[in-house]
């Protein structure tokens, strides 16, 4: 029952052994995989996310420019992303949102582009999948502002504060924790998952990035969202089996999936 609601399988840290890593994913029996499509745009990634989709049946799609990369969307991406959002398992929109962390793309221009895809999203009835770092009060306030309340999104590998988390909530979307939650200086973070309410909470890799204890250091990969699952039930005093059937079941309910 387990799935990752995160993963960037088209990035080139798995361009060696990619069939393998997918493998592994399903030896273990893993229900699905969520592939954030275009980790690297201009490298071809993709192709390589829209292929992977296309290819396996428990691998879904989702389809967007990242925040960082907002510095190179034009009128074609915006018609090439309408396009393939359109193409059999492409279930949701994104990563898109704000990153003042590192600032890769003016944030004025993130402001822009963030606003501009929510506009596709909305046309295509699709659910969000929001990346959002130092940027709190700037990503609320344009969702607050250009997303409908009826319309479902994540807030994926959240790391942020219960204030947003709570806003996040009552406007009906989404928490999901990543590895960082097993990371020894993520108190903060555990204390968080645990008042959540159940229902809204998912799990994640964000796969090749951020592999959780005991792997950290090393490249994630999708299967090692089991250990996000250990530890989220651990706070919570469950089996990591029935946060993986909770978690489960808020993805589909998500990205409406039978």
């Amino acid at each position: 029952m387990f799935i990752d609601s995160h993963a960037h399988l088209d990035a080139s840290e798995f361009d060696g052994d990619r069939q393998a890593v997918i493998d592994r994913a399903r030896s273990a029996g893993m229900e699905a995989v969520l592939e954030i499509c275009g980790s690297f745009p201009e490298a071809g990634s993709f192709e390589i996310g829209l292929k992977l989709v296309e290819q396996y049946e428990f691998i879904y799609g989702a389809i967007g420019i990242h925040p960082h990369d907002a510095k190179i969307y034009n009128d074609r991406w915006e018609a090439d992303l309408r396009e393939w959002s359109t193409r059999p398992g492409m279930i949701g929109w994104g990563e898109i949102g704000l990153d003042y962390h590192y600032d890769h793309s003016p944030r004025e221009v993130q402001r822009a582009v963030f606003t501009r895809q929510l506009a596709l999203a909305r046309e295509r009835r699709l659910p969000i999948i929001v990346h959002s770092r130092e940027a709190e009060e700037d990503t609320l306030a344009i969702l607050r502002d250009e997303w409908p309340r009826e319309l479902p999104g994540v807030m994926h590998c959240f790391t942020g504060t219960a204030r947003m988390a709570e806003a996040a909530v009552e406007s009906g979307f989404y928490i999901s924790f990543s590895g960082v939650i097993t990371f020894k200086n993520a108190g903060p973070l555990r204390e968080l998952a645990c008042g959540l309410p159940f229902e809204r909470v998912l799990i994640e890799t964000d796969s090749p990035f951020l592999a959780p204890v005991p792997h950290r250091g090393k490249r994630n990969e999708p299967v090692f969202v089991m250990e996000v699952a250990r530890q989220l039930g651990e706070l919570r005093g469950i089996a990591e089996e029935e946060v993986a059937r909770i978690t489960a079941d808020n993805f589909r309910a998500l990205f409406r999936l039978p």
